[in-house]
Parts: C-alpha cells; sequence; structure tokens
C-alpha cells in the first residue's frame, strides 16, 4: 500500500513540476545565471520537490512558497560555488604555475618569456599572485581593491589572451 501512495504523490509531483517548469526558467534569468543552466535547474527541482513535500496550504497558495524555495536554493547554489571558486582553482589552471609565470624564476621554458613580456604589469602581477603565490582570488581583489568578480574577470580575460598568444605563436611553429 505504502508503494502506490508513493507512485501517487509521484504522479502528482511530476504534473507540478511540469506546471512550474517555467518558473525554474525566470528564476534562473533573473539571478543572472549564464552557465551550468542544468546543475541549476536540478537544484530548482529539489527545491520544488521539498516545498511541495513540506507545503502547508492553510498558510496560503503555493506558488509564491515555491517560487521563494526555488530563488532560495539557486542562491544558495550560487553562493556555495562563489566560496569555493574563491578557495579552489580549477586544475587546468594549474598548468601556469609551470610556465614561467614567476618572474623570478631563472628556468626557460622556451619562450614563455615573450608572452609574458606582452602582458601588462599588472596582468603579470595577477598572474604571479594566482598561479605562482597562489593567493585566493578574494584576496588579489583586496590587493587590487577591487571586487571578487572583477578579479574572475580579470583572470578569465588573462587567460584568453594568453591562449590566444600560445595557439598564434604554435600556428606560426608549425
Amino acid at each position: 500500500m505504502h508503494g502506490l501512495k508513493r507512485l501517487i504523490e509521484l504522479k502528482f509531483f511530476q504534473e507540478v513540476l511540469e506546471q512550474y517548469t517555467p518558473m525554474l526558467s525566470a528564476v534562473i534569468r533573473k539571478l543572472h545565471i549564464y552557465r551550468d543552466f542544468e546543475h541549476f535547474r536540478q537544484a530548482g527541482r529539489v527545491a520544488l520537490w521539498q516545498a511541495w513535500q513540506r507545503f502547508d496550504e492553510t498558510k496560503g497558495d503555493f506558488a509564491p512558497y515555491a517560487y521563494r524555495s526555488i530563488y532560495g536554493a539557486m542562491l544558495d547554489e550560487l553562493k556555495r560555488e562563489a566560496r569555493f571558486s574563491d578557495m579552489h582553482m580549477p586544475a587546468e589552471d594549474d598548468l601556469l604555475e609551470y610556465v614561467g609565470a614567476d618572474p623570478r624564476s631563472e628556468r626557460d621554458y622556451g619562450g614563455l618569456e615573450d608572452l609574458l613580456s606582452e602582458l601588462t604589469l599588472q596582468e603579470r602581477e595577477l598572474l604571479s599572485l594566482l598561479f605562482v603565490d597562489r593567493f585566493s582570488q578574494a584576496a588579489c581583489a583586496t590587493h587590487f581593491g577591487i571586487s571578487v568578480p572583477g578579479i574572475k574577470k580579470r583572470k578569465e580575460k588573462l587567460l584568453l589572451k594568453l591562449r590566444k598568444q600560445l595557439t598564434k605563436r604554435n600556428s606560426m611553429v608549425t
């Protein structure tokens, strides 16, 4: 009997999920989430399920409750990701630790000094702080007197610039 009740609950929730799927997309847009859409949709689905399980009809309508639950869960997920990215750097970026980002290094990295010389002083400093000294993005933000999202943008632009330079250099070699 318990299994049948569970199946009925799931069928009803499937209908709720279909009805509230546009709300998931609306919250994603409102929070300006521009990547990992499926990850955030899943967090929203879980929040919707939990809201559906906990909802008390005597306390009002379900829609506002569902919206607040979904919004809160996605906001929590954004905060969790922000904390993680402030403390950890992607593994692919660790390669920069070995490619001459340290201006104090005397090793020859096959022309990488030329690439680094094309960077501005501030770009070289950010590269050194992030990949040599292993500063967190929050510490770099404090150092430069800007926000953590500002550091993230600078880091992305810097890595893109280096990748373009490396691609250009590699195409000239081959």
